[in-house]
């Protein structure tokens, strides 16, 4: 492996059929966060590392709509995020967080049985009167 200019190692991915290959990607990427954002009056984001998976861009629109992509690698996710000029956040808490709005889906997909969601298969496990998940304290 060769060394770049700023001390970090040259692995050659970005050269050949796989450069070319994650530029692809990363355009379309890009064309879904411009979608996504021209339909939410604009978008925000954040780059979540998945392991092997990939890397999740979690965006946030203007109008609180949110949603997510994922790219087969943080460069790839990040090339895409930059062609499409979206705003990147290093974590998703405190004002960033506060912009999405959940709707009732996501609402009863959180809380599962305790709000009108699928039941718990499984059931509640005895939590001995102190609230866990699944569990409820005044039951």
């Amino acid at each position: 492996m060769a060394e770049t200019d700023d001390g970090t190692a040259d692995t050659g991915a970005d050269t050949g059929r796989g450069g070319a290959r994650d530029e692809r990607r990363a355009a379309r990427l890009a064309k879904h966060i411009g979608t996504f954002a021209r339909k939410h009056g604009g978008a925000e984001g954040q780059l979540a590392y998945l392991g092997q998976a990939g890397t999740r861009i979690v965006l946030v629109g203007g109008d609180g709509g949110w949603g997510d992509l994922v790219a087969p690698s943080h460069g790839v996710a990040l090339s895409a995020a930059e062609k499409a000029g979206l705003t990147l956040h290093e974590t998703f808490d405190g004002e960033f967080a506060a912009k999405v709005r959940t709707g009732r889906y996501e609402w009863s997909r959180m809380a599962g049985i305790q709000v009108g969601g699928r039941a718990n298969p499984g059931g509640a496990p005895d939590t001995g009167g102190r609230a866990g998940p699944g569990g409820d304290a005044n039951s």
